[in-house]
């Protein structure tokens, strides 16, 4: 991966200092170099992280003629396809680079080209001629970038800390985009928490030129008809999600000019990757893997059987609730986002891991959940479907108690109170009953928050709004999928669970199972392929049996968790709790209600933060992060001691003062 920023000025030349300062801010981007091009309208800049064809691939990246220019942040995994059919239609080629694939198919396709990408990516494509400015980002939001104009430029960037390294920007927060954060998890794109910033939409196209701004999708999330799926035998259907996933880690594994390594996190997903590297090419692979010492959280076990398996050379850090407290202000840093889990932590820590045992690429099992059902909110949505058929039966009820097994209180362990919670929002025709459980959970969040105009707006029916018509007609499994998709996914377990922690330390993370085709695939599958019963991921297990130990195909679904509130009130707090949640810090930032806060700061450190419900959890670790993003964003400029200059070597061209 990669840093891009860019200055679309409307009104003279760009800033070249500013596109400097910009680049300086994302030098944990692309620490293997770096590069300016500026002409009279705009200036792009590039932080590189060399994967692909480290000697010809230096961006910004122009065509023969100089009328296109290109920065880029990602991987075209098929762009040895592309680039055989674009040679054959005459495009002359002088790099190996995917980089030069999106030139070509920019000048062969124009805005048709991004349909034919199958990667991840971010990019900014520049038309001197037209004067025309391009902004994409991948189908599912695996990469980052934000924007921001005013009358006079608009700024863009794969981060906002460097949007902010314009003096002139104002910093405060969007309640609405909080809001949305303490409902979904995340904002909804184009929505962030700063007030003035937009992230571009997954599978959206930007186009900024003299007449205004032209945003549209060139791809969505889509389902077929329920009953009208057009893939209905399981035997075939299992075959064909082999025969893709297997082509899509390969892709991934293979396409690079450095090594690569996996995450083995003990779950399906993750040891389904590794397998199938073991089996389907023959180099020699390494695994990364963490560990806790809280056995509640530790998957060592699965993890050691997966690795032994596999025979891969394997590596693990352990990771103590003290870690995540020390490093929780530099993770908010990176992730730019509050957050209602300490769980992004571990995953920084994990990447520092892999870096330093060399590795710059990893694949991940991300996605797999969210494409073929895996969630136990996918499972609770069907459970609760069948109650709304008969609220008042009891026996109906008792499927709820199956729920959550990996809790320590779980569903099973309170029925009264599972009937009670989950029998809640019954209505049938909702598209969003599979979420409200989770949103009205969270929202109580904003029941701490100091009473502002913006908390009243309805973000759920604003969200339900941007569903295309077609769902009415859809499975309810497909709704919850789009749901998924559309809020947790890009907002955070690719962004603040995902991108920012990877690249933290200079990695790229890469995800099989958000392949084009895999997405494509799953989504015509009838639901009963992937959730069967109360069987998550049935396709996915059956595709790769063969592959996998008993002890992985067969264990519980059990997500990724972490410490939360005990990782800051244990025997050894971090200093920065004292600063951040002292009533003056809390009021200045304006959020949160100072004796709510303190009431919940003195409930956590009477209790060490042990045993905090759900709720609470949630709760002080919005009030440590948001607190934490206002210290470093609101107040600060988002930068570090570490962001003083955009890294060596450094290449320019500029066209302004070299006329």
């Amino acid at each position: 991966m990669c840093g891009i920023v860019g200055v679309r000025s409307f009104d003279g030349a760009p800033d070249l200092d500013l596109a400097i300062r910009m680049l300086s801010r994302v030098p944990h981007r692309g620490p293997d170099g770096s590069g300016l091009f500026r002409d009279e309208h705009v200036a792009l800049g590039h932080a590189r992280l060399a994967i692909i064809d480290a000697d010809g691939g230096a961006q910004p990246m122009g065509n023969a003629d100089g009328s296109v220019w290109v920065t880029f942040n990602g991987e075209i995994f098929n762009y040895v396809e592309l680039r055989r059919e674009l040679i054959g239609l005459g495009h002359r080629f002088v790099s190996a680079s995917d980089t030069e694939v999106i030139v070509h198919a920019w000048e062969q396709w124009r805005e048709d080209c991004f349909e034919r990408f199958n990667g991840q990516w971010a990019l900014a494509i520049w038309e001197r001629g037209s004067r025309r400015l391009i902004l994409c980002r991948d189908r599912l939001g695996v990469r980052p970038l934000y924007f921001t104009r005013d009358r006079h430029r608009l700024l863009f960037a794969s981060e906002v800390k460097s949007l902010l390294a314009d003096p002139r920007l104002p910093r405060a927060f969007d309640r609405v985009g909080l809001a949305e954060t303490m409902t979904f998890w995340s904002t909804v794109a184009p929505r962030t928490v700063f007030a003035g910033i937009r992230q571009l939409p997954p599978g959206h196209v930007a186009i900024i030129d003299e007449r205004g701004e032209r945003l549209f999708p060139f791809w969505q999330p889509d389902f077929p008809e329920r009953g009208t799926e057009p893939l209905q035998d399981l035997t075939q259907n299992t075959a064909a999600v082999r025969d893709r996933v297997v082509e899509a880690v390969r892709l991934r594994f293979l396409r690079s000019d450095v090594p690569v390594g996996a995450y083995l996190s003990g779950g399906l997903d993750s040891a389904i990757t590794a397998a199938v590297i073991a089996r389907y090419t023959d180099v020699p692979l390494q695994t990364f893997s963490l560990r806790f010492a809280d056995a509640d959280f530790d998957e060592g076990a699965f993890q050691s059987v997966m690795a032994a398996r596999l025979g891969t050379e394997h590596h693990e850090v352990t990771v103590r609730a003290g870690d995540i407290g020390a490093a929780f202000p530099e993770v908010v840093r990176h992730a730019e986002a509050p957050m209602l889990r300490a769980a992004p932590v571990p995953m920084f820590l994990l990447s520092g891991l892999a870096r330093e045992h060399g590795y710059k690429v990893v694949v991940t099992g991300e996605g797999a959940d969210e494409v073929f059902a895996g969630y136990d909110l996918f499972r609770e949505a069907r459970l609760r479907e069948f109650l709304a058929r008969d609220p008042d039966s009891r026996i109906r009820a008792r499927g709820l108690e199956l729920l959550y097994p990996w809790l320590a209180r779980s569903p099973g362990a309170a029925p009264a109170f599972a009937r009670e919670f989950f029998g809640r929002h019954l209505d049938a025709a909702d598209p969003a009953l599979s979420h409200r459980p989770r949103w009205d959970t969270t929202s109580a969040l904003l029941r701490m928050t100091v009473p502002h105009p913006d908390w009243e707006s309805d973000v759920t029916a604003g969200l339900l709004e941007r569903m295309p018509p077609s769902h009415r007609r859809w499975d309810p499994l497909s709704r919850a999928q789009w749901l998924e998709m559309s809020t947790l996914l890009p907002g955070y377990i690719l962004a603040s669970q995902g991108d920012r922690m990877l690249m933290a330390h200079s990695v790229e993370g890469r995800f099989p199972f958000l392949d084009r085709d895999v997405v494509d695939l799953a989504g015509r599958l009838p639901g009963r392929h992937k959730l069967q019963g109360l069987d998550e991921k049935h396709i996915l297990k059956r595709a790769f049996a063969d592959l996998l130990p008993d002890e992985i195909l067969t264990r519980p679904k059990q997500p990724y968790r972490a410490p939360d509130a005990a990782a800051f009130f244990g025997a050894d707090p971090p200093p920065w709790i004292e600063e951040a949640t002292r009533p003056e810090a809390v009021a200045a930032a304006g959020i949160f209600q100072p004796r709510a806060v303190a009431a919940l700061v003195a409930k956590c450190r009477r209790t060490g933060g042990v045993r905090m419900s759900n709720t609470d959890n949630m709760r002080i670790l919005a009030v440590l992060s948001t607190q934490l993003l206002h210290r470093q964003f609101i107040d600060g400029d988002g930068s570090s001691p570490a962001d003083h200059a955009p890294a060596e070597p450094m290449t320019v061209t500029d066209l302004v003062t070299t006329r």
